[in-house]
Order: C-alpha cells, then structure tokens, then sequence
C-alpha cells in the first residue's frame, strides 16, 4: 500500500507544481498515462533539477550521498559532505545546508528518521537509481573527492593522531577516514590520485589513519591494530589503491616497499590480508621485498591470506621458493590450520600438495587441521584430510578431545558417519565386524570423564547419537535433570573455542562451582543470622 499511496502524493504534489490550470491538466494527462512510480519519480526530479540552481544542486547532490553511500549517513555527516567544497583549504561553516533547506530542496524524497538517519523516502527510489544512472555524473569520484578534500582541510591535519574517536564538531571525519578510499577504488580520477597523495604523504601522523582501522566493521578482529608507523603505503595496500601505490613508490621520497608498521606488518601482508592481488603482485616483483616477513604474532601473508581465503594470492606466494608454506605463529598456527577452520578447500587442496606441510600439525592448544574443520562444520575439508595418510583421525587434544566428540557435540552427522569410517574401532566392535555407533565410541573415548567435560548438548538432528548404546554419562550431560527428554527441542551450539580464555575453561566443572559458590552464600547468611541473635539478646 505504500508504494500506491506515494504514487499519489508525488503525482499530486507534481501536478500543483505548475502555474497555471492549462500546465496542470497537462501533466495530469501526462501522470495517468504514466507507468506508475518510475513516471512519477521521473516528475520529481524533473522539478528538482527545475528549481533555482543552488536548490537544484543541493537536491541533487543529497540524492546523490543518499544513493551511493555505502551505509546510512547520519544528518550531519550529510550537511557537512554537502558543504565541504573541493579546492578549499578548510570548512566554511557558513557554507553548510540546514536540514530543513537540504529537505525542502528533495521534494519530499528524502526523510529523516527518528535515530536522525538520513533515508530515501521508498526503496523503490533506491532501485530506480540503481536502473536509471544517468542523473549523477561520476558519483564514486565526486564523493571520493570531497572526502579527501575534507581530511585534507588545515583543522584535520591539526588533530592529534593519538585521539581516540573524531572530535564531535568533525561530524564527517569518521565517516570520511573509513570510505574514501573505497569510492577511490572504484571512481579513480586525477583529481582523486592527487588529493589521495596529498593525503598519504602525511598519513603516519593524520588522525584518519587510527579511524580507518578501527572503523574497519568487515575485518572486527584487526579493530584495535592502528599503531604508529601505518605510513601512506601500508594505506595504500590495505585499500587495494595500485596506482596510488606505484605512484608513492616512484614519487614519495623515503618510501619504503617492505617497511613494517608498528606491528609488524607490511604492505605486502596488508595486502594479502585484505585480498589486493594487484598490489601483491607489485609487491612482490621488488626484490626488497620479503615475501615470508612476519608481524609480531609472527604471521606471514601467506598465512593472512589462507585465513581470509584468497586463493589466487596463495597461488602466487607459494610460487616463491622463499616462502615456507608450513609456517607457524606464537600460537602454532599454520597456513593449512587457517584454511581449514576458514572451509578453503581450494586453498587445503593447494597446501597439501606442498611437501612441507605436515597435515597434523597442532596448535597451542593441541587442535589439527582437521580438528578445526570439525569444528566449524566443513565437511568438504575434512574428506580431503582424512585422505591423508598422516592425519590420526583420533587424535586427541589439550582437553582429551577428540574430533568425533567433538562433530557428535556440534551435531555434524555427515562428519560423524566420515570419522567412524577413519577412526580405529577394533578394540569398540563385536567378533562380527558390525558397525558402531558413534556414542559407543564415545562411551568408550570418555569413560570416566566427569558430566561437566561433556557436551551439554547434542543436535536434535542426530538423536541416533543417543539411542544407540547410550552412555549413561552422556545422557546426563545431554539431558540434565530440567530439561525435557532426547528428542525434545534442543539448540545445537558450536563449542565457542575462538577465546583462548573460552577454550581454557570450557572442560572446567561449572556445576561445582555454582555448588561452592551456593555453600559459601548459605554459610554467609547463617553467620550473619547468628550474629543477629546475639544482638536481640544482649538488648533484652
């Protein structure tokens, strides 16, 4: 209904537009034989681009942020984009549109909700914008440019570098720090490359610098990693900008291909993190470049980009005799250890025809590849491992785990059925050879184990786990005495080892503690009870 009810506001509100009765039943005419909304907004705009020409460019140019951006705009952050002007030197606030004029302007178009977010006033808006181009002239370009042009402005430059969030009075800062380099990517212009330039040359000490990473919501476990020495280059190749890259490279005095920023990581690891085959490439066809360099978690790119699953990048550092495939981190993580938790089969495929990768590895924590597999549920990787000759399918972990309780835990049915088939059963089965079921094997992997080290619940997807050959130990971890039967409703949960912290005390005996802790609470309240005793007492 609301599309229909818009129709008719906006052909109303383009049919008074006129002046005269003879030009409104002409466009009335013109309306109702119409195709409906599309027609419509085609009239607006049309009255848009009709008014005095700085209300005609202010409309369009909200229109345009709002259309393009790459998330919601705030008020603020729209009013100052529409006031920064390429070519200044710093922000004319006089030069800034109210609300209530950059509303006017759109024609009811545009509206503002309650969380003061700046929105086209239908979704069928946005489609028709993203079918009809033509209305805005280089957009990606246009917003890249005044972007820059705003963290180029002296009062940028003249904020500390070490402030943790933009000042409240730079309402575009946050949103210009983390976006201009995407619309560079995709609308790079000479005019951009030199604003970008001008930008990158001071960039190690320019507060955008910490608020691009830590804006940085696609890659949340990096947020925190700006440190000092993130120069114009590591930027570069963290955004994937490749002339920008070449052009600070020919032109930027003192710049280095394989400096390491203050954690270690280079450009090339910033790019290989982040998927930048181009500036890999360029990266890695400078002999001063290290194409097994280590961060200070000891990481290389091949790592970083196995983790994140770019195979064409793995593909071309492999290529290079200097890199160890094999290589481990302070947490003895490996290329392959990262690619299978990531479900890269590709990528496991391309590591395991590496001679010098062991397929068994274990981490910190005593995880293998196929442990991780497991664990996240890729079943696709884990039959590539389990074709390896040297992966013990039955090996157990810091915490006695193994993978099949830990695919019986998580629910993986398809897992479970291709680790019984591997696991050694012989000493599980009958004088017959008949199959076993895996809560048998798990009975017989975890007799003794106390309740609290099983799992607190199995997948209502494989309830067979269960009915066959039930562990009475299980059983009770599964179903404790508050909950339903087997086969009621249940959540399968992932074991939440990502937290080394988590992982530590996941087999630890919560129950006991509640019990310790409800002894202790009891013992408390009879003391205090006592005492109080004793006070009546004495008073009387």
């Amino acid at each position: 209904m609301v599309p229909r009810f818009l129709l008719i506001s906006l052909s109303i509100a383009a049919i008074l537009g006129e002046a005269t009765i003879h030009q409104r039943r002409e466009r009335l005419d013109e309306m109702t034989s119409g195709l409906g909304l599309d027609s419509a907004y085609d009239a607006t705009l049309g009255r848009i681009k009709g008014q005095g020409k700085g209300k005609s460019a202010l409309g369009m140019a909200a229109l345009m942020w709002i259309s393009h951006s790459e998330r919601p705009m705030n008020i603020g952050e729209l009013c100052e984009a529409l006031g920064a002007k390429v070519g200044f030197r710093d922000m004319n606030y006089d030069n800034i549109p109210s609300e209530k004029t950059m509303l006017a302007s759109c024609l009811g178009l545009v509206t503002v909700d309650e969380s003061s977010t700046v929105r086209l006033v239908h979704f069928t808006l946005q489609e028709y914008f993203n079918s009809h181009s033509g209305h805005f002239e280089n957009p990606q370009s246009t917003m890249a440019e005044v972007c820059l042009t705003y963290l180029n402005f002296d009062s940028v430059n003249e904020l500390s570098h070490s402030l943790d969030r933009a000042p409240a009075e730079t309402r575009l800062l946050q949103y210009a720090s983390s976006y201009w380099g995407m619309y560079a990517r995709n609308g790079l212009t000479e005019g951009v490359k030199s604003l970008a330039l001008q930008l990158l040359g001071k960039f190690g000490k320019h507060i955008s610098a910490k608020l691009l990473l830590e804006g940085d919501l696609s890659h949340w476990w990096k947020r925190g990693w700006y440190s000092e020495g993130f120069t114009g280059l590591h930027c570069a190749a963290y955004l994937g900008l490749d002339e920008i890259a070449i052009a600070l490279l020919e032109e930027e005095e003192g710049c280095v291909a394989d400096m390491a920023d203050g954690r270690g990581i280079t450009p090339l690891a910033w790019a290989a993190s982040y998927g930048h085959e181009g500036i890999v490439k360029l990266l890695l066809d400078r002999k001063e470049v290290n194409p097994d360099s280590r961060d200070g978690v000891g990481q290389t790119p091949l790592l970083s980009a196995a983790w994140s699953g770019y195979e064409g990048i793995v593909k071309l550092l492999l290529d290079r005799k200097e890199v160890n495939p094999d290589s481990r981190d302070k947490y003895d993580l490996t290329p392959l250890s990262c690619a299978a938790d990531g479900g890269r089969e590709g990528i496991v495929k391309l590591l395991l025809d590496q001679k010098e990768v062991n397929p068994d590895s274990r981490d910190y924590l005593g995880r293998t590849p196929l442990w991780c597999a497991v664990d996240r549920g890729h079943e696709g990787v884990v039959k590539l491992l389990l074709d390896q000759k040297e992966v013990n399918p039955d090996y157990r972990d810091k915490y006695d785990r193994t993978p099949l309780w830990l695919a019986a835990r998580c629910g993986h049915e398809g897992i479970v059925k291709l680790l019984q088939r591997h696991v050694n059963t012989e000493s599980n089965t009958e004088a017959n050879d008949a199959p076993v079921s895996p809560s048998h094997l798990l009975q017989n992997s975890y007799e003794g184990l106390p309740v609290s080290q099983l799992s607190p619940q199995l997948s209502r997807d494989t309830p067979d786990l269960l009915t066959q050959n039930p562990h009475p130990a299980l059983l009770s971890a599964v179903s404790p005495p508050d909950t339903p039967d087997i086969g009621s409703e249940t959540s399968s949960q992932k074991p939440p080892f990502d937290s080394p912290l988590i992982a530590l005390l996941n087999p630890f005996p919560l129950t006991a503690i509640a019990a310790a802790g409800i002894a202790a609470v009891s013992a408390i309240l009879a003391i205090l009870i006592r005492l109080w005793l004793w006070y009546l007492e004495d008073s009387c």
